[in-house]
């Protein structure tokens, strides 16, 4: 029974927190971020910064890129790969690559079905009102 209510508690607390175990691993890709270099540090969190308002994806598929993304970087460091060679002249070209690999999160995937059925819906009645 107290396990059942600990569960249960769990259960409620992260309904209002999010999930402990994405905390924990967003904790973990923060201080991987944080053992970089000061360059690949910079470019990693402006990345950051980027995908957080126009990434693909939320909860754990998010937590898989940036950790991705960490990967990348720590290898990159470790092999002193200059930071142009990684994120070419163009760099918001390589972050829209980067995004393609990663499954649109859910917010965003039921909001462009909701804007492609309401487009639909207007171009049906548009033709029955000609």
């Amino acid at each position: 029974m107290a396990g059942e209510q600990k569960s249960r508690y769990l259960h409620y607390l992260e309904l209002v927190t999010g999930s402990l175990e994405e905390k924990k691993r967003w904790r973990q890709y923060k201080a991987r971020v944080k053992g970089l270099p000061d360059a690949y540090r910079t470019a990693v969190e402006a990345l950051e910064r980027y995908l957080m308002h126009f990434g693909p994806a939320d909860g754990a598929e998010a937590m898989t890129m940036y950790e991705d993304l960490a990967d990348l970087l720590e290898q990159s460091a470790a092999d002193r790969t200059p930071i142009r060679d990684i994120f070419g002249d163009d760099p918001v070209e390589f972050v829209e690559a980067f995004m393609a690999n990663y499954p649109l999160g859910q917010y965003r995937a039921r909001e462009r079905a909701r804007f492609t059925s309401a487009i639909e819906r207007a171009a049906q009645e548009n033709r029955t009102t000609r």
